[in-house]
């Protein structure tokens, strides 16, 4: 009977040692995948042509498409994903002080200029007194799209407006000659607003996913100067910055195969800042 016990103490020991070792190959084949959360166009395009630079490197990426800017942020805050890629600085930033989140910079990557299309209106000179103007709804991109419409002569907004921020506002404008009026809308559904606005002020992204470019389709665009404010980045948790998986997502995505990827697909509508 004792041996009989000994027997099975032994046996259960054993699938117990060869449990450990399957996980710790699980887990050893998970910290070699990537998961990073992505707006549709361009976002995750460009992260999918990383895929096999990635890949010469050990890692597996996985793309996990979202049409939201909410999401991806707190998908990433909750542990759901490693990284994700869909917003520029100053919106991450927004993102930090309104949520008391702590996501950081991971790799810097391109810039998509914004763009003022035609809606009911052909062109600027065309707008009648009281046409209606479509912006996004959120906090720095409202201002960004105010500082766009601002340099196109519509309307004039209070001195001191850091595009940085979400200082901007409809209450901030001081001018508006022409009595516009400003619909604040989600940025995803901008393009859609297009039918029922004069013009609308539409995210590079969200243009490009609804076919239109900024360089074809445009009637007024932000000069290059907002490059340097508006990078597109991938976002993580700041603990993970430094770790192996970003540095190999950095490098990837850096390549030139990548960096051909952009220029050649997007024809100037998103620019690497690389």
């Amino acid at each position: 009977m004792k041996k009989k016990i000994a027997a099975l103490l032994a046996c259960t020991l054993c699938l117990s040692a060869l449990a450990a070792c399957g996980g710790n190959d699980a887990k050893g084949e998970e910290d070699k995948t990537i998961t990073v959360g992505a707006s549709p166009t361009p976002h995750a395009e460009i992260l999918n042509a990383a895929k096999d630079v990635l890949a010469e490197q050990g890692y597996t990426l996985v793309v996990k498409e979202f049409s939201d800017y909410v999401i991806p942020n707190t998908a990433l805050v909750d542990g759901e994903l490693d990284a994700n890629y869909f917003q520029h600085t100053p919106y991450l930033n927004t993102f930090n002080q309104e949520n008391s989140a702590d996501l950081a910079v991971a790799v810097e990557m391109h810039y998509e200029p914004f763009g003022v299309y035609p809606g009911k209106t052909a062109s600027l000179d065309e707008l009648k007194d009281g046409a209606t103007v479509a912006i996004p709804n959120d906090g720095s991109n409202e201002a960004r799209a105010l500082l766009l419409l601002q340099d196109a002569g519509l309307i004039k907004l209070k001195d001191g407006i850091d595009p940085t921020s979400k200082d901007a506002t409809v209450l901030s404008i001081v001018e508006n000659p022409k009595n516009l009026k400003i619909s604040e809308i989600a940025a995803e559904q901008l393009p859609r607003s297009l039918q029922d606005v004069d013009i609308a002020v539409i995210n590079g992204n969200y243009a490009l996913q609804a076919g239109l470019n900024a360089n074809d389709n445009a009637i007024a665009t932000e000069t290059p100067d907002y490059g340097k404010v508006y990078v597109n980045v991938v976002a993580c948790r700041s603990e993970d910055k430094d770790s192996d998986k970003m540095k190999a997502l950095a490098d990837a995505l850096h390549s030139d195969t990548v960096k051909k990827f952009i220029e050649d697909t997007y024809q100037g509508a998103v620019v690497p800042t690389f």
